[in-house]
């Protein structure tokens, strides 16, 4: 077992669009396995995540095409550059390299928040506004309190 710390979902990152909401939830809960999982099972976590992060990343893609989401290219580029580094590292975990994949899970455990907080907020209020007529309200509790 990794001394790692994992990933905890928290509403904090609830971005009011129930799918993408419901996806980031299995992101989180991936991304926590990659950091906790034995080192036996580092490999079949990696593949898991990829399979995830395909899927994911296909269905954000596909609503941004589908609704002419303006930023959509940015947005897109920054998934690709998880996938490339992803292919990369679940090759090099597959030849032994575990640390390796635990600074990958590490970095995916930080990038996460902010692409959630910029990207996918944005795409999930335009998203609400196109379904919807509006933007989404959401509802977080047990959040820390910063004073």
């Amino acid at each position: 077992m990794t001394d790692q710390q994992g990933l905890q979902w928290t509403d904090a990152f609830l971005l009011g669009f129930d799918a993408m909401d419901d996806t980031h939830r299995e992101f989180v809960d991936i991304v926590d396995r990659l950091l906790t999982c034995a080192d036996a099972d580092l490999a079949g976590a990696m593949h898991d995540f990829i399979i995830h992060a395909e899927a994911h990343f296909g269905q954000e893609k596909d609503w941004m095409e589908a609704t002419d989401f303006p930023p959509r290219d940015c947005h897109v580029d920054d998934h690709n550059a998880v996938m490339e580094s992803a292919y990369q590292v679940e090759q090099l975990v597959k030849d032994g390299e575990l640390a390796v994949g635990r600074e990958f899970a590490t970095a995916l455990a930080n990038w996460f928040p902010s692409h959630a907080d910029y990207l996918d907020s944005a795409l999930a209020q335009w998203l609400a506004k196109k379904k919807l007529g509006g933007v989404p309200v959401v509802l977080r509790r047990n959040l820390p309190i910063d004073r």
